[in-house]
């Protein structure tokens, strides 16, 4: 029993370690991701009439997505990610954000089986939040760091960290002006990537 236990064991770390070595060069290859994780909103403000400027404290939420990553060469990517979070603010106010994504990464030489990369793009955040609140849309710009691990040759576990910076939006009620919605993040996800080729 504890033959076949090592045997297994030993055949699973030489799969793994394989399917590593193999992974490395992603020229051409096509890869789908599926993340999920907790996101850190930057406050945000609210002005209730003629009175002074209120802060909206907003807790930690949850985000989730997916999206697509392209091999150029050995050592740049391309990323387009769809996400989505869901947050609270300490008046009642519940916010979400869709973010779209598109960007490059660097990616590192492999480190006995893991994957270094750096990224930064675009992201456009399609704002929104509750109780008939109208948040305008905006655009701005990520930096990223993560790492992937391939368990199999087509088959990564990732994870990122990934800072998100833009302008404040416009909260609207009716016809007036309510506050700032400001959609600036910290992210932090793991997740799947699969490369179909």
């Amino acid at each position: 029993m504890k033959k076949n236990l090592l045997l297994s064991c030993l055949s699973l770390l030489l799969i793994l370690s394989a399917g590593a070595a193999l992974a490395e060069d992603l020229t051409g290859k096509l890869g789908v991701t599926g993340r999920l994780g907790f996101q850190v909103p930057y406050d945000s403000e609210i002005t209730p009439g003629v009175g002074p400027i209120n802060n909206i404290s907003t807790d930690v939420g949850f985000v989730w997505g997916g999206g697509f990553l392209y091999g150029i060469t050995k050592n740049i990517a391309v990323d387009f990610d769809i996400t989505n979070s869901n947050f609270n603010g300490n008046n009642s106010m519940e916010f979400n954000v869709i973010n779209l994504s598109l960007g490059g990464q660097y990616r590192f030489k492999e480190i006995s089986g893991f994957t270094p990369y750096a990224g930064a793009g675009l992201d456009i955040l399609i704002n929104g939040a509750n109780n008939g609140y109208d948040v305008d849309t905006t655009m701005g710009v990520h930096v990223s760091g993560g790492i992937d691990y391939f368990v199999m040759k087509n088959l990564a576990l990732t994870g990122e960290m990934k800072l998100v910076v833009a302008p404040s939006a416009d909260i609207m009620m009716g016809n007036g002006k309510y506050g700032n919605f400001d959609p600036s993040s910290f992210n932090m996800t793991f997740g799947v990537r699969y490369f179909i080729n």
